[in-house]
């Protein structure tokens, strides 16, 4: 496997990174504008220096500038509370996975690569509809069938919870220090969102984060 990362620079997608650190040839972030964009970067920046993997940023300015979340910059207050509560979904970026997945795909094939590894998780199909088994397997049926080479999108952690990446990240000594989930982007993680919260229960035991809550 040759592949092509997703990389935003939060716990999963650097668990995914040390765990296929051998096949993954180019790590892409995309900066759509979302509140912590800036921040998450700049870890999978020094994560893939670290490796000596390239790693590239591709911004998606449009997104911010038209489509409507709480998520982004352009967007309300980030909502408080669990992941499973009803006011999570503000923070909806419409077809998000779809764009960046078609993005990736392209340069992928591109750059001779075969694969597309996304490090989407059990825990996010709740509300984000474009994180789901049905939309992962649908669209990695159109991207082999849209392209000459047949390029593979492989979602290793669709079907996991997110405790279960992050002990797989500790089995494999992660450094999830270096890593940036808070949807507010300050300095330190809010712990209220429902990122710090999810990455609370996750990290149970061996989160070296620091929380304003």
């Amino acid at each position: 496997m040759n592949a092509l990362l997703i990389y935003s620079g939060g716990m999963d997608s650097t668990t995914l990174l040390y765990q296929y650190q051998k096949e993954i040839q180019l790590a892409v972030s995309f900066h759509y504008g979302s509140k912590h964009n800036d921040r998450e970067i700049v870890y999978a920046e020094q994560n893939c220096k670290d490796f000596g993997i390239e790693h590239i940023t591709i911004r998606l300015d449009f997104m911010n500038q038209y489509f409507r979340s709480d998520l982004l910059q352009t967007g309300g207050a980030i909502p408080e509370g669990h992941y499973a509560d009803e006011n999570m979904k503000q923070t909806i970026v419409p077809f998000r996975n779809g764009i960046m997945l078609s993005i990736a795909v392209g340069l992928a094939e591109s750059r001779e690569l075969d694969t597309v590894l996304l490090g989407n998780h059990f825990g996010d199909h709740a509300i984000y509809p474009d994180c789901r088994r049905s939309f992962i397997d649908a669209f990695a049926e159109a991207a082999h069938a849209g392209t000459v080479k047949g390029i593979s999108v492989v979602s290793p952690y669709c079907d996991l919870t997110k405790r279960e990446i992050a002990l797989i990240g500790k089995s494999i000594h992660v450094n999830f220090a270096n890593t940036y989930s808070c949807y507010n982007g300050r300095e330190k993680h809010c712990g209220k969102c429902g990122t710090c919260i999810e990455r609370k229960e996750a990290l149970e035991g061996f989160d070296p984060t620091e929380y304003e809550a």
